[in-house]
């Protein structure tokens, strides 16, 4: 089942985007990591035919138009981004999975849209990244710095393809097909090679975190049915605090499969089955 590609404005701002599957399938939307894109699902989405599988490129990733100027990445932003996303498909429920930092988006828009939300995928992440109060004016301090500095530094071109393939792999369990996917469409080719496309600023730190404790109150409120999905040689998250994470979310199942961070991508089949096995069960609405 190949895929195809779309394009969704939400506001002024155009998001690209890869679809499969039949109209009559389960509406879902698919949400990439940071600095990855819509091919992150490329290989596993096939493999789920019941569902009608939307992967966005998120804005500032992929082939995704990239936020204005003046704006700023917040995270929080991509919350109504995603509401937004399923308007113009013209779906009023569906369903989300999302991987690492999209897992933590998705882990946040069911309850600002319980009414909408199906059921939650959680692939190698649950919420995001926090931090405690007190580090707030730290943080900002150190995001500020970022911008500064990424407004002096020069895009990197990579001689060829081949070449950002090898960066992209280094430091990750990317195997080859899986990484030329992501970078096929997250590059574009520029005088002396290519250039990955997505927006710089997504590099810097976030201006503010949310603590610990509003990220349960989060997953606490999630009021639908949830999988969340860990990789036995995934990103070392501390095991205490995605314990604590998860022991808060209402309808919860858990599962582990072997493989790294991107198992979705290098090992599609050790995750289809029990994504195919959770959306077969019975679902509210």
């Amino acid at each position: 089942m190949s895929g195809r590609e779309l394009d969704l404005h939400i506001g002024r701002q155009r998001l690209a985007a890869r679809a499969w599957g039949a109209p009559g399938g389960e509406p879902t939307l698919a949400i990439h990591g940071w600095l990855d894109n819509a091919a992150s699902f490329e290989r596993l989405a096939p493999l789920l035919p019941e569902l009608q599988l939307v992967a966005l490129d998120l804005p500032g990733h992929g082939r995704s138009e990239h936020r204005p100027p003046e704006a700023v990445h917040h995270f929080l932003d991509w919350v109504p981004e995603l509401a937004a996303a399923a308007d113009a498909l013209g779906w009023e429920r569906f369903s989300l999975i999302g991987h690492s930092m999209g897992a933590g988006i998705a882990s946040l828009t069911p309850a600002a849209f319980p009414e909408r939300v199906r059921r939650v995928v959680l692939l190698e992440g649950a919420g995001p990244l926090a931090a405690p109060a007190e580090a707030a004016p730290a943080q900002l301090r150190r995001a500020l710095e970022d911008e500064t500095k990424l407004a002096a530094a020069p895009a990197r071109v990579f001689p060829d393809l081949e070449s950002a393939i090898a960066a992209r792999r280094r430091d990750s369990d990317l195997d080859e097909e899986a990484a030329r996917l992501l970078v096929e469409r997250g590059t574009a080719a520029v005088d002396g090679g290519v250039r990955f496309r997505h927006d710089p600023r997504l590099k810097t730190r976030s201006r503010l975190r949310f603590t610990e404790e509003q990220v349960l109150a989060f997953l606490r409120a999630i009021p639908c049915p949830v999988l969340a999905v860990r990789a036995r040689q995934g990103w070392p998250f501390p095991e205490e605090e995605v314990r604590a994470r998860l022991a808060v979310i209402p309808d919860l199942q858990v599962a582990e499969v072997e493989g790294g961070h991107h198992v979705h991508m290098t090992n599609p089949e050790r995750v289809a089955p029990l994504l195919r096995a959770f959306f077969s069960a019975p679902a509210r609405g």
